[in-house]
């Protein structure tokens, strides 16, 4: 440890549903440039945890600070974004119709302020033209720029909503189960893009797939029951009891 502050700190985060307590009493550090997984079986809470850092969920208790001082808790999810923390969501949606370049330029465009009046002037959209290409690139949708959205494979869709979130420039980008529903080649290709995308910026998954998170993650935290049951590198993680028990099962244990 450095001594520097967390980029994301959340404490004593609560969040109930008609008396459960979903998250219960969380407290995290996400540590600047570095690559952060939530994991944790079915109902653990994950997720929730994942709104409320993200404003999409309002916590029942609790705060969430960007660089130390910077209240997000309670604050909508758009002006989370326009502070640096943007989210790249589990279940994509696209204009089918709509050709990843265009996406992607209008995604440009609502981070200038000037909202999405844009979206009325093809000529006025073209000044994003430049960018958009160089995020297609990254994502390497480079030869699929101008195809229907809804003509791109699962894996490739979920490369645009990638380009999507990078429009932003985030200083945190959090990613939820980004390889959920992909074959083998696509989980090896996405691995390679958050491996790509992740410099200069701190990234945040939520991820079931356990060699993602070996692959990826610098610092993993596990949660059971809405509580932190576990936090550290993926190699400790693998081999405590509880979490073996819990989660992982024994089978990765040996790993």
């Amino acid at each position: 440890m450095d001594g520097r502050s967390p980029v994301l700190k959340a404490r004593g985060l609560v969040r109930e549903f008609r008396g459960f307590r979903a998250v219960d009493g969380v407290d995290l550090d996400v540590e600047e440039g570095g690559v952060h997984a939530l994991v944790g079986p079915n109902g653990a809470g994950k997720t929730t945890l994942f709104n409320l850092l993200t404003g999409f969920l309002k916590p029942t208790a609790g705060s969430v600070l960007l660089d130390g001082s910077r209240e997000l808790a309670g604050k909508p999810p758009e002006v989370i974004a326009r502070l640096g923390v943007a989210r790249s969501f589990q279940i994509t949606s696209l204009f089918a119709e709509l050709s990843p370049r265009r996406h992607v330029e209008l995604a440009l465009a609502s981070g200038t302020g000037l909202g999405w009046r844009f979206w009325r002037s093809d000529r006025a959209l073209d000044r994003f033209a430049p960018r958009a290409a160089e995020l297609l690139a990254q994502v390497g949708l480079e030869e699929q720029t101008d195809v229907p959205a809804g003509a791109l494979s699962y894996g490739r869709k979920r490369a645009l909503e990638l380009a999507l979130a990078l429009a932003l420039d985030p200083k945190v980008l959090l990613l939820d189960e980004p390889t959920a529903g992909m074959g083998v080649e696509d989980v090896e290709r996405t691995i390679e893009l958050i491996r790509q995308v992740r410099t200069g910026r701190t990234v945040v998954l939520v991820e079931h797939n356990m060699n993602v998170v070996a692959n990826l993650a610098d610092k993993v935290t596990v949660l059971q029951h809405g509580k932190v049951l576990a936090e550290g590198p993926y190699a400790e993680i693998r081999r405590d009891p509880r979490v073996i028990t819990a989660y992982l099962g024994d089978s990765h244990a040996a790993r």
